[in-house]
């Protein structure tokens, strides 16, 4: 087991282990710590805890000091710095006519490297802009493409649901969202309604997808054949509860009467399952489904590249 402490360097940004050096750290602490960026400036959101060598990436890096209120003070300078150096690179990517977006900037806390965030459509030869950035700022340039996801995730903006963005506000990592989510948890399969402010699939569609597939397994569907396990009737389901577990059912009496019944499914048995009815959904949102998808796979390859 080794001793390490959780640091972050943005708001919802990812956690990265540093070796504590025996300092006295606690959470919510500010500490300069060695990247293989440089020198930077992060929070502390894990105090000393031990994990095992899986757990770590190779090398771990060391905890520098616990920051001083000097060093607060250089941090909010280089705040301020970066900008002014967004918005000369503005006027630098007009200048050079690129189809690119700029979306945000950072120093390192040594400033010995200015990093520049950026969009764009395909694949942007930034050669010239990266020499015109470095004669300006005396300092290693470094243009860093993102993906629509993390630029929304840096300017941050509020939900259909009222709230903040989860990917600005809590949400560390991104994880994997497919159309299949959408279905299980039946949803509506209408892009509009699916997907996020960032044009993609919304992340939100992850956090019970695990709940209602397990749900699912025990659930009938609408026309399946089943048996009361009470009195041995049959019937047919008509309608289900998912969350509630449970089904209305048709049942045929002995007195060849019909009835209504509400059964949780620990109380019925399946004999016969319907046929499965595929939802017929738009050509043009079916489209616009599979498009989505896509792009979130190339995106996924982009920050592997």
């Amino acid at each position: 087991m080794i001793k390490v402490i959780g640091v972050r360097f943005r708001k919802a940004g990812k956690v990265y282990y540093f070796n504590p050096n025996d300092l006295d750290i606690n959470n919510s602490q500010h500490v300069i710590v060695e990247t293989a960026r440089g020198v930077e400036f992060g929070q502390v959101v894990h105090g000393v805890k031990e994990i095992t060598e899986e757990e770590i990436v190779s090398p771990l890096k060391s905890v520098i000091r616990i920051a001083t209120d000097e060093d607060l003070e250089h941090e909010e300078k280089n705040k301020l710095k970066e900008k002014e150096a967004y918005d000369v690179c503005h006027k630098k990517i007009i200048k050079h006519n690129l189809d690119m977006k700029l979306i945000d900037c950072e120093y390192t806390f040594d400033k010995n490297k200015l990093l520049f965030y950026f969009t764009a459509d395909g694949r942007i030869d930034f050669r010239d802009l990266v020499k015109d950035l470095a004669a300006v700022f005396k300092t290693r340039i470094e243009l860093r493409q993102i993906g629509v996801r993390d630029e929304t995730k840096m300017v941050g903006s509020i939900g259909i649901c009222g709230r903040p963005l989860c990917c600005s506000s809590h949400l560390s990592e991104f994880h994997p969202v497919s159309i299949k989510m959408a279905k299980e948890q039946n949803l509506s399969l209408n892009p509009s309604k699916i997907s996020g402010v960032c044009g993609r699939l919304m992340c939100c569609l992850k956090y019970e997808e695990f709940n209602y597939r397990e749900l699912n397994k025990s659930m009938p569907r609408v026309g399946d054949r089943i048996i009361t396990n009470e009195d041995g009737l049959e019937g047919e389901v008509i309608h289900t509860n998912l969350l509630r577990q449970k089904a209305k059912i048709v049942v045929q009496k002995k007195d060849d009467t019909r009835e209504i019944v509400e059964l949780h499914t620990t109380e019925f048995t399946r004999k016969k399952a319907a046929k499965k009815v595929v939802e017929k959904v738009p050509e043009a949102e079916l489209k616009e489904l599979k498009r989505l998808e896509q792009l979130e796979v190339k995106e996924k390859n982009m920050k592997r590249e």
